[in-house]
C-alpha cells in the first residue's frame, strides 16, 4: 500500500483540483505546484514550475549608486536585502552578482542594455537606481526596466524618502521587493514586509516575539514571565492570541489560558479566564471569533467565542482530546483540528459549527498534529510521524488527498504556518541540534534559518 502511494505521490497534481495558477504579467504566464518524481535517495517532492511552457523571468539587481559618501552603506544594505527577497520570491531567476556588468547604472540613461541583456548576465529585467543622503534624510531613486527593449518605458519608477538609516533602507528595500514581485504575479501581493510572530526563551522566560520575514529584527512582545505558547495572529494583524500561563500570585492554580495581545498598543488587552485549560487559539477568516481547545467543561474540546471571548459555545463531543483548530481562510466555514479519539493524534475536518466531522484518512499511521491551511484554502500543511520516521512536514491537496513531504532525516519538524502569498512556509526544527525557526519554499526547497539565539518554537505568519 506504501509502494502504491508514493508512486501515487510522484504523479502532477491535476490542474482542475489544484486551479494554483497565478497569471503573471510581462513574462509568466502560469506558477503551479506539481509532484515530481523524486530523484535517487531523495524525498517526493513539490517542484515550483510554470504552465504553457514559458519560463521565469531573469531579473539582476545593479549595485544601486551611492550619491555621496554617506549614502555608500546604506546603498550597498539596500541592493543585498532587495536581491535576497527578490531571491526568495519562488516566481523569478534572480542573476547571480558575479554575471552582472562592471559598470552600475544610477539613473535610466546610463543603463547599457545589451550588457544587461547579452551573456552572462542574459537579464530580461533590471532594478537599479541610486541612493542621496542629505543630513539624517535619504532619497532613493529606484527603477526596473526591460532591458531587452530600450524604447519601453520603465516597468517601475519610485521615489523613497525617509530617514538615513539601516532599518528604514532595508524597509525600503523590502517595499520595492514586493512593487517587482507585485508587478510579476499578476498583482498578488509580495511578502517582504510581512512579520512572523514566535515564541522565544532568550529572555528567560518562553515568550512571545516577533520579526521581519527573513529574521531581521527581532524583538520580544509580551513579558508575562511564566509560558506563553501557540501565537497566531488576527487577520488584520492587529493583535496577537496566544496560549499563556497567569502571572504568579494572580490565582492559586496555574493554568493555560487564552491571552490577546494588542500591536497598537503593546499591552495585553482584557479576556475572559475559563475553568480547566484552554489554548491553541485559531482566528476566523474575519476576525471576529475564536476558535480554541477548553476544557471548561471537563474533556479537552473545542469552543469557539466572539473576538473578546464572550458567549463560549462548544463545538466537539468526543471521547477523547481535540485541539489546535485551524480555519480555512478562503471559505470561512471549513476547520481542521486534531483529535486522539481513535486513539492517537489524528487529523479530522469539520465545519466551523462543529457539524460534519470526519477524520481525514492518510495512507500510513502516526501521529499527525499541526494543521495549517494555505490562503487558497486547497492545501493543508501539517506535521505528521510516520511509524519509522521523525516529525516532518508534509503537504496536502485537500480534495484529491495527494500528499508530498516537504522535510526529511533533518530533525524534528513541526508547526508549519503558510505566509499570505501561498509561495513560503514557516516552520520549527531541531535540525542543528537546537529548536529554530526556519522558512523554505512550498516546495521544500531553499529552507532559510531564521532565529539562532536561544530555544525558539510555534512560528506563525501575518497575513500581510
Amino acid at each position: 500500500m506504501i509502494q502504491q502511494f508514493r508512486k501515487r505521490s510522484q504523479k502532477l497534481f491535476s490542474q482542475r483540483n489544484l486551479n494554483l495558477y497565478l497569471c503573471l504579467s510581462v513574462f509568466i504566464c502560469g506558477f503551479i505546484f506539481v509532484v515530481a518524481p523524486a530523484p535517487a535517495s531523495a524525498q517526493d517532492w513539490f517542484k515550483t514550475g510554470t504552465g504553457l511552457g514559458v519560463s521565469k523571468a531573469r531579473v539582476a539587481v545593479a549595485d544601486f549608486a551611492a550619491k555621496d559618501t554617506p549614502s555608500q552603506p546604506l546603498a550597498t544594505l539596500f541592493s543585498d536585502v532587495l536581491r535576497s527577497d527578490l531571491d526568495f520570491s519562488g516566481i523569478l531567476d534572480l542573476v547571480s552578482k558575479s554575471y552582472n556588468p562592471l559598470q552600475s547604472p544610477g539613473t535610466p540613461a546610463e543603463v547599457d542594455y545589451k550588457g544587461w541583456s547579452a551573456a552572462p548576465a542574459s537579464a530580461q529585467l533590471l532594478a537599479f537606481g541610486n541612493f542621496t543622503v542629505n543630513g539624517n534624510s535619504v532619497e532613493i531613486q529606484a527603477w526596473l526596466n526591460d532591458v531587452r527593449d530600450a524604447s519601453l518605458p520603465p516597468v517601475i519608477g519610485k521615489v523613497y524618502r525617509g530617514e538615513a538609516t539601516e532599518t528604514q533602507a532595508r524597509a525600503f528595500a523590502h517595499q520595492f521587493a514586493d512593487e517587482i514581485i507585485g508587478k510579476l504575479s499578476g498583482g498578488l501581493p509580495g511578502i517582504a514586509a510581512t512579520e512572523i510572530a514566535f515564541v522565544s526563551n532568550r529572555s528567560g522566560n518562553k515568550e512571545i516575539w516577533a520579526m521581519d520575514y527573513d529574521g531581521e529584527n527581532q524583538r520580544q512582545l509580551t513579558q508575562i514571565h511564566t509560558i506563553s505558547l501557540t501565537p497566531r495572529w488576527s487577520p488584520d494583524t492587529s493583535r496577537i492570541a496566544f496560549t499563556c500561563f497567569a502571572q504568579p500570585g494572580s490565582s492559586s492554580v496555574l493554568t493555560a489560558q487564552i491571552c490577546v495581545y494588542s500591536m497598537l498598543t503593546n499591552h495585553l488587552i482584557s479576556w475572559p479566564r475559563f475553568r480547566g485549560t484552554n489554548s491553541s487559539p485559531s482566528w476566523s477568516p474575519d476576525g471576529s471569533q475564536l476558535m480554541f481547545m477548553s476544557s471548561m467543561l471537563g474533556n479537552p474540546e473545542l469552543f469557539i467565542t466572539d473576538a473578546s471571548g464572550q458567549r463560549p459555545k462548544r463545538l466537539t463531543f468526543s471521547n477523547g482530546s481535540n485541539t489546535s483548530p485551524s480555519w480555512n481562510p478562503k471559505t470561512g466555514q471549513q476547520v481542521a483540528f486534531v483529535s486522539d479519539r481513535g486513539g492517537i493524534p489524528q487529523l479530522y475536518t469539520m465545519n466551523s459549527d462543529g457539524s460534519s466531522q470526519a477524520k481525514v484518512d492518510l495512507p500510513d499511521m502516526g501521529y499527525v498534529i499541526d494543521p495549517a491551511w494555505s490562503p487558497n484554502g486547497q492545501l493543508l500543511a501539517f506535521s505528521w510521524r510516520r511509524p519509522n520516521g521523525n516529525y516532518d512536514i508534509y503537504v496536502m491537496e485537500i480534495v484529491t488527498r495527494q500528499l508530498v513531504e516537504l522535510t526529511r532525516d533533518v530533525g524534528r519538524n513541526e508547526r508549519p504556518s503558510w505566509a499570505p502569498d501561498g509561495r513560503h512556509l514557516v516552520f520549527e526544527s531541531t535540525r542543528t541540534g537546537t529548536r529554530q525557526i526556519w522558512s523554505m519554499l512550498a516546495d521544500g526547497t531553499q529552507a532559510h534559518q531564521l532565529t539562532k539565539q536561544g530555544q525558539n518554537e510555534s512560528p506563525n505568519w501575518s497575513s500581510k
